[in-house]
């Protein structure tokens, strides 16, 4: 079982998310308002919450949303479940779609640590059901 520590968005693609602690879901969407929400697979973004806090471990200056992430969540090694892997958080479905993805050029956290753990750490899934995501949430993964 896991848990939503924080909700982010994005009004502009390239930019730092903020975290606007609640946010509803558009089914084969994504996260209303979000830059990145459309008809395509990664719709909303997932990153384990503790491996944002190894990350800062090593000095990272890093915020909620630093990595474009729509979701943190604790409890779930994210990147080790299958494509296919579907989330329940309320009413809101999301199906695993990728896993991973190429860091964009440019990206503030390379720069800075010489390492960013959204390529390897992050991954992406697409709205099956919609409905409401807020911070404290519990997210289960439903089947795979």
């Amino acid at each position: 079982m896991g848990k939503i520590m924080a909700v982010n968005i994005s009004e502009k693609k390239g930019t730092q998310k903020r975290n606007v602690h609640s946010a509803r879901v558009i089914e084969d969407f994504g996260i209303e308002n979000d830059a990145h929400a459309g008809k395509w697979h990664r719709q909303v973004s997932l990153l384990s919450y503790e491996k944002i806090e190894e990350f800062k471990a090593k000095g990272a200056p890093v915020e909620e949303g630093a990595f474009g992430e729509n979701l943190i969540v604790s409890g779930y090694d994210l990147r080790n479940l299958p494509v296919g892997t579907r989330f329940q958080c309320n009413d809101v479905v999301l199906e695993l779609t990728q896993i991973g993805k190429k860091c964009h050029s440019g990206c503030e956290i390379f720069k800075i640590m010489g390492d960013c753990i959204m390529p390897r750490e992050g991954v992406f899934t697409k709205v099956i059901h919609g409905g409401t995501i807020s911070e404290g949430d519990e997210i289960t993964v439903i089947g795979e």
